[in-house]
């Protein structure tokens, strides 16, 4: 798992400069994206990692495995990670307990 990260519901995030990095497959994305948000399911970012822009990224995955493969690819690749969520987990208010528990 990758440590020190936070669960933070993507409508919390307080700098409007983060990148919204969504690594759901295409079927899920539909029902949960908006507009301002960057597409690319981690199967596909080996590929089109280079089309994210630099800066502080807040990554939506569907599940914790899905999550930390992807974050682990983009940490490799140099990206800094601010902050996730997860659909199938929402984020709970204590995020310190999140943090923990989960170990991302």
């Amino acid at each position: 798992p990758v440590k020190g990260i936070l669960c933070i519901k993507k409508n919390r995030l307080k700098d409007s400069t983060i990148i919204v990095l969504d690594i759901q497959d295409y079927n899920e994305t539909s029902t949960y994206s908006e507009e301002d948000t960057l597409n690319i399911p981690f199967a596909y970012l080996k590929r089109f990692y280079l089309e994210i822009p630099e800066g502080k990224i807040h990554v939506i995955a569907e599940d914790k495995l899905e999550l930390n493969l992807g974050l682990r690819f983009l940490k490799k690749k140099g990206f800094t990670i601010n902050s996730y969520e997860l659909t199938k987990y929402p984020c709970i208010d204590n995020q310190k307990k999140r943090l923990v528990d989960y170990g991302v």
